[in-house]
Parts: structure tokens; sequence; C-alpha cells
């Protein structure tokens, strides 16, 4: 009977259940190891949107250790385009004297990834969406608070975006 555990526990233990943990699968191609991701292109009126979205994007796949970015597309096996088509930042809530105290940042972009080695694309989204809601408490500055929000906004987008890839969510 004790033969008959001890060989169940090593059955059981050795059986994969189907789960990971999270950040650390990949769905890319083995042979990806450089990505080049030019700046995506600004098509919103928000200044410097671009760039904290491009280097957000940039660092959080340097951050996974999956693959290394390069300057340009020469030397990389894919390319990551990116366009910013919509930045808003909707009121969604109000104080007594009638004046909005909380908004909902909404970021559109178009992210395609395309595999430069086999000439296909990897991913593609045209409409990748990321919306956070953030709040101006009573007497700070509007743009002040806006800019932080759009700082966070950056990395989450990154986060959700690289996820997405890798993962395949």
């Amino acid at each position: 009977m004790r033969k008959l555990s001890i060989i169940f526990c090593v059955t059981l233990l050795s059986m994969n259940c189907g789960y990971g943990l999270r950040g650390t699968g990949s769905s890319l191609p083995p042979h990806i190891e450089r990505i080049n991701v030019p700046m995506f292109k600004n098509k919103t009126t928000r200044f410097q949107l671009d760039l904290k979205l491009t280097q957000s994007v940039r660092d959080e796949l340097v951050g996974r250790g999956k693959v290394e970015i390069t300057a340009d597309s020469a030397g990389a096996d894919a390319i990551m385009l990116g366009e910013i088509l919509n930045f808003a930042a909707h009121p969604i809530g109000f104080g007594e004297d009638a004046s909005a105290d909380s908004y909902n940042i909404v970021i559109t972009a178009k992210i395609v990834l395309r595999d430069l080695v086999n000439n296909r694309i990897l991913f593609n989204n045209p409409y990748f969406t990321y919306q956070e809601e953030y709040e101006v408490p009573e007497g700070t500055d509007f743009e002040t608070v806006q800019q932080e929000a759009i700082d966070r906004v950056a990395l989450k987008f990154a986060r959700t975006l690289i996820i997405n890839i890798l993962e395949g969510f």
C-alpha cells in the first residue's frame, strides 16, 4: 500500500496542470531575439505621448528579458510599429461646485509586430485600447495631475500590450 501511495504521489507531482507563472511565457517564435521599436506615430494633439508610449513599450520588452531592442531594423528579427490614433480624457465625476474631479483616460493605438525573417505578421491590433481613471484632488493643478496620470497609463499600456503579445492573452 505504501509503495502504491508513493507511485501515486510521484505521478501526481509529475503531471502538468497547464498553469504557468504570468510573465514567463512567450508566444514569439524562438528565432525572434531582437526587435526594433521605432518611435510610434502620434496622430493626436497630446504633446510627447509618442515618446512616453514608445519608451514604455521598449522598457517593458527589455524588462521581461525575452528580447533585445535594436536601434534600426537592419539588425532586427522583428519590428513593432505603432500609431497612436486617439487620446481622450473624459470627465466622469464632479465635485460639489460642478467642476470635474475625476477623469477617464483612453488611448487607442494601431500596433503591428512583423517577423522580418519570415515576413509575416505576428501581432496585429488596429484598435488596441487602454483606459484608466484618475482623480484630481481639490486645489491641485489639473495639468500636472493629468501629466502624472499619463505617465502611469503609459506604463500600464505597455505592460498590457506586451502581455497580449508575449502570452497571447
